[in-house]
């Protein structure tokens, strides 16, 4: 689980993030919703140690991210909104290259690797150098490279933005059946319909501030995600 209290992040005498807490269990799917500049972003990266916090503390899995941020990101895997890859190296050399980072054994990196390849259907472009890809093929491979060692928590920024119809079809199923194994996923998402029928928990940040935060169904009632954050939002 992800548990974070009080997090505050400054830039000069802005707050990005003010006394952001909430929990993501075990078996959730937890949405992530603001609009652009609200803090999400910086969130993310404090969660997966890319960015440091003024104050508060996050844990993940009972861990601090501050004081043991190997052993945290051990147990997790982020996927950012516009994937940074090694763009000279094929596509299969930079997932090799995340699994021998996360100490993955050949048998279990073979058959994830064989696996999301197909669901994504990029087998044949394996071999291709990055550079050549998409946006959307780049946010495949990213997504493989980041499910091949089986992460306890899969944390996302944005997972669907350049993925295909069927792609993200594919990917919904695969959050749902990851949950039901016990699985953390914590994500952003701008499509709120999406989050709205996947997510069993959210959580709204305005100007770096948690508005809301609660199960799908307590935050929206009888009105749709959409209908409520735009009103939180005037």
């Amino acid at each position: 689980m992800i548990k974070i209290s009080d997090v505050t992040k400054k830039y000069g005498d802005k707050k990005a993030l003010d006394k952001v807490s909430f929990e993501v269990g075990n078996g959730e799917i937890f949405a992530f919703i603001g609009h652009n500049g609200a803090g999400k972003t910086t969130l993310i990266k404090a969660i997966v140690g890319i960015h440091d916090f003024d104050e508060g503390e996050i844990l993940i899995n009972g861990k601090s991210i501050t004081k043991e941020p190997v052993a945290c990101k051990k147990e997790m895997a982020y996927v950012p909104d516009n994937p940074e890859l090694y763009e000279n190296m094929r596509a299969i050399q930079f997932i090799n290259f995340i699994c021998d980072m996360y100490e993955v054994d050949l048998i279990r990196r073979e058959k994830n690797i064989k696996k999301y390849a197909e669901m994504f259907e990029i087998t044949a472009n394996l071999n291709d150098t990055i550079d050549s890809f998409s946006h959307g093929m780049k946010q495949k491979v990213a997504l493989i490279a980041a499910l091949a060692h089986d992460p306890k928590i899969v944390i996302m920024d944005e997972p669907f933005v350049g993925l295909d119809p069927k792609a993200v079809f594919d990917m919904k199923e695969l959050m749902r059946e990851m949950t039901k194994a016990g699985k953390t996923i914590f994500f952003s998402t701008h499509i709120l319909d999406v989050a709205e029928k996947l997510c069993t928990k959210v959580a709204i940040i305005k100007k770096g501030k948690i508005v809301k935060v609660g199960s799908m169904k307590e935050i929206k009632g009888d009105k749709s995600l959409e209908k409520v954050f735009l009103e939180l939002e005037k």
